[in-house]
């Protein structure tokens, strides 16, 4: 049987995100999958993946720590000999990519989303896009979650062998299914995510204290990822947001919100907003690559613009301007779009058919 090695930096991402994926590869090979934490591992390990534990600072830009993950890449490859490495977001692509590379192992990259990395100027621009370049080369294959990203790339002259666009990780549309949308009159906004600038919580907060009363609640799921929380204790104190902690598994409070609102500055393709939809709840989210690619302006969302607390109230006055059964033909309609557009089993079937040209071509 023939070995799969995949490099990601977050065993809750792989697992709820692509374990479609992952379950189709344990039919036909050995899986080991490398990631720096222990969320799900457990139900990896329990499916048939060897999990290999590789320590990760997903934010930091220290060179000796990325030198270790480096040479702890290059240690991995030559334990495992895989006949195929899959990389997932920065990291990974980069620094396991230049080991594939350098080890001549086929590999097969996803570019999950580019942060603020594309907006930096002068040096440091220079020296991720080299980066890039050199992670990237030889890939067999690179998958993109939005055009602009790809659009990025091929800017930077940044590329593989190939490439290819796929619906971000799709959602299971089964595991999100359509749900009825609340009874009673109350508007419960759900936000879902790390609190951290970049998500948009300056935004959400200002709009939370500007719009909420005895009707219309803001609630926040996830962890902070910046220093947010005493900020946040604060703003719970006053009765301006309900914070929920954290939870791998967000259906049931999906489920229990009457919209989502992600007012992120940028995306590879959100999940949250495909789990939203697909559970039959309308999104407000903003009006970048990433996020417009999920929702239809009025029809099953409302869109509003990055770095602007100004227009996403704007957009949640909207919303609240809706009747209750609005608001429920809305997500009716967001369910639909899902089952056309967004089903993650067609994004595996992208994968699959990658995986395999490059093991026939072993073969042959």
């Amino acid at each position: 049987m023939k070995k799969v090695l995949i490099l990601a930096n977050s065993s809750g991402g792989l697992y709820d995100f692509r374990n479609e994926l992952v379950q189709r590869l344990l039919l036909k090979y050995e899986v080991t999958v490398s990631l720096p934490d222990e969320v799900r591992t457990k139900e990896l390990a329990e499916e048939g993946c060897k999990v290999v534990h590789t320590p990760i600072n997903r934010r930091g830009v220290n060179p000796a720590e990325d030198f270790k993950l480096l040479l702890a890449y290059r240690r991995l490859l030559k334990e495992e000999k895989p006949d195929l490495t899959l990389t997932y977001t920065i990291k990974p692509n980069i620094y396991g990519g230049f080991c594939c590379r350098m080890m001549r192992i086929p590999y097969i990259a996803t570019v999950t989303g580019l942060g603020s990395t594309f907006q930096k100027q002068g040096i440091f621009l220079k020296m991720i896009t080299t980066m890039y370049r050199l992670g990237l080369k030889k890939a067999e294959c690179i998958f993109f979650q939005n055009r602009e990203n790809r659009e990025i790339f091929e800017k930077y002259h940044i590329r593989g062998k190939k490439s290819k666009l796929v619906s971000g990780s799709g959602v299971n549309l089964k595991r999100h299914c359509f749900e009825q949308y609340p009874e009673d009159d109350q508007v419960r906004f759900l936000y879902v995510g790390r609190m951290m600038r970049e998500k948009g919580i300056e935004e959400l907060l200002e709009a939370a204290k500007q719009l909420h009363d005895d009707d219309t609640e803001f609630a926040l799921l996830g962890y902070p990822d910046e220093d947010y929380q005493d900020r946040l204790d604060t703003y719970e104190k006053e009765g301006y947001i309900k914070q929920l902690g954290f939870d791998p598994d967000v259906h049931g409070y999906i489920k229990n919100a009457s919209a989502l609102v992600l007012p992120t500055y940028h995306e590879g393709m959100s999940n949250v907003l495909m789990e939203a939809s697909a559970t039959g709840r309308p999104v407000i989210a903003t009006n970048i690559s990433g996020c417009k690619e999920i929702f239809e302006e009025g029809v099953t969302g409302f869109s509003c613009e990055p770095k602007s607390s100004e227009d996403l109230i704007r957009a949640l006055k909207k919303f609240l301007k809706l009747s209750r059964e609005e608001r429920a033909v809305m997500g009716q309609k967001a369910r639909q779009k899902m089952e056309r557009e967004f089903d993650r089993e067609k994004v595996a079937d992208a994968y699959m058919e990658e995986i395999e040209t490059v093991g026939n071509r072993k073969e042959g």
